[in-house]
């Protein structure tokens, strides 16, 4: 199994011993880009919040350790948020 395959409907930023999702929660898919696949958590993210998007750490994108990638939501899919792209 490859390491995108691996993460597939793991939730970024969640616990080894419990990488899915939990009930009563709200997640997006993130597409794209190194955090491909993963399930990002957004229940505690206000509306203004989920429309703006969100950076995320990621040691696996183009600036390696430290750096960051960039996902927004989709125009007409509010439960999908596309890579924009990585920064330092």
């Amino acid at each position: 199994m490859d390491e995108v395959e691996f993460m597939r409907g793991r939730v970024y930023g969640a616990d080894h011993d419990s990488p899915g999702p939990r009930a009563g929660r709200v997640y997006v898919q993130l597409v794209g880009g190194p955090l491909d696949g993963l399930l990002l958590d957004v229940t505690d993210l206000t509306e203004g919040e989920r429309a703006r998007g969100v950076v995320l750490a990621t040691e696996i994108g183009r600036y390696g350790p430290g750096g960051r990638s960039a996902y927004g939501p989709r125009r007409r899919d509010r439960g999908r948020y596309d890579w924009r792209g990585d920064v330092p």
